[in-house]
């Protein structure tokens, strides 16, 4: 998923692994798992830090950290995007596979959690540079890959390009060149990927909101939204948005935001975007500051950018009534609190954000079976995968009073559960 970075928050960052573990520790409390149970599905099955020397155009050889960590195959391969970004840490990676194996088991495809990061700044680095660093990490976590083990996808500055230089690296270590499309998804469609995968983030979403708009009684059409980083997933749900009447007010990236209050022309907006590199500057729009965009007065704000976007210091502004997290950890416990206080529907990450894993099965399973859908059965499947995924949820909120983070936790984690006993991993 790719995804803009924005400016960190005003109070210290939350551990994204600490708020990882929290959750399922409330998660396992509510199912009242035993320890033993907690013991074997709270840590990651496998952790590799490697080394990737790469030489530079310049001729320089420069060393970078890539990480690969597989939380838990109870239920399948492990599933889970490789993201290139200066900030990647080895906690963080772990947060993201441990949310991975929970998000695939509340979408009930048969994938465990995975994750991987290079420490890099890809915005200085050529696409020969990149493609170097991408064989090279690939070769360093080699042993972990493949089709019924590891499966990697596209994250943070990663892309359909990455994901085929990973496949083919990997086939020709593997496979003396013959081509695996298996070993990754998100690839180019030419190389075996699925029609609809770069959307399939921002689409899950979209289908999310409907399911709480028929929920909360709330009119898609002529209502308002915010949109908190217009990359991947955030303009393809804020299109969808628009496509269907309701109003995008607001949206931001990294260098930037923009404001209308009667609404954003949006598909003019992306091809701005698209020329210029940013939101910024679109005509007939007022800049706005990214804490004053979280504070809008809207019917649905989607964070889309990356963790820890509103904290305790922000979340007592925030006047949406639905929150569809898009990025992976936005709201931190703190924030969680002060929002359900305030009333706010909050749509978990690990559900509202599925849609990009779901149809990374799809292509898998293409892959795999030597099948081809074409788009519209692909957004069909797609489609009805997260309204029964969405109302499983509700019902785990609505029959158990609990939140829908807890509720959607709660799926989650019961069914790795039920899976790892199922399978006698118990001792």
């Amino acid at each position: 998923m790719n995804i803009d970075t924005l400016s960190a928050p005003a109070c210290p960052p939350v551990s994204a692994y600490d708020v990882a573990l929290q959750n399922f520790q409330n998660a396992a409390a509510a199912l009242e798992l035993s320890d033993d149970v907690k013991s074997l599905i709270m840590y990651p099955e496998r952790v590799l830090t490697v080394n990737v020397p790469v030489r530079m155009d310049s001729g320089e050889i420069t060393r970078f950290e890539g990480y690969r960590v597989q939380h838990n195959t109870a239920r399948g391969p492990a599933k889970g995007g490789i993201r290139y970004h200066p900030s990647v840490t080895l906690d963080e990676v772990k947060a993201l596979a441990m949310w991975m194996t929970w998000k695939c088991a509340v979408v009930n495809i048969p994938f465990g959690g995975g994750k991987g990061g290079v420490v890099c700044n890809p915005k200085a680095m050529s696409a020969n540079e990149l493609e170097r660093l991408t064989r090279r990490y690939t070769a360093g976590i080699l042993p972990l890959l493949g089709p019924g083990r590891d499966i990697p996808a596209p994250d943070v500055y990663t892309n359909s390009q990455t994901m085929g230089w990973i496949m083919d690296t990997y086939s020709m270590m593997k496979a003396d060149g013959y081509p695996i499309p298996g070993v990754v998804t998100g690839k180019p469609i030419s190389v075996g990927g699925s029609l609809g995968r770069d959307e399939a983030t921002g689409r899950g979403v979209f289908h999310c909101l409907q399911s709480a708009s028929g929920h909360l009684r709330i009119s898609l059409k002529g209502s308002k939204a915010v949109v908190q980083g217009f990359g991947n997933a955030g303009s393809v749900v804020a299109n969808l948005l628009d496509s269907h009447q309701s109003l995008v007010i607001a949206v931001n990236d990294s260098r930037g935001g923009v404001y209308r209050e009667d609404g954003l022309d949006i598909p003019k907006l992306m091809l701005h975007k698209e020329r210029t590199g940013s939101v910024v500057g679109f005509p007939g729009a007022q800049p706005i500051g990214d804490e004053d965009l979280l504070a809008l007065k809207c019917d649905y704000l989607i964070p889309a950018a990356l963790e820890n976007a509103i904290t305790r210091d922000n979340a007592g502004r925030v006047c949406a009534k639905v929150l569809a997290e898009a990025a992976n950890g936005p709201v931190t416990p703190e924030a969680d609190a002060i929002l359900e206080t305030n009333g706010v529907f909050v749509i978990p990450d690990i559900l509202c954000n599925a849609g990009g894993v779901t149809v990374s099965y799809f292509e898998w399973c293409q892959n795999e079976q030597h099948l081809y859908w074409d788009l519209y059965e692909v957004e069909k499947r797609l489609e009805r995968v997260m309204q029964s995924s969405f109302n499983e949820v509700l019902n785990y909120h609505t029959d158990r009073k609990v939140s829908m983070r807890l509720a959607a936790n709660m799926v989650g984690v019961s069914r790795v559960a039920s899976s790892t006993l199922a399978r006698g991993l118990y001792p």
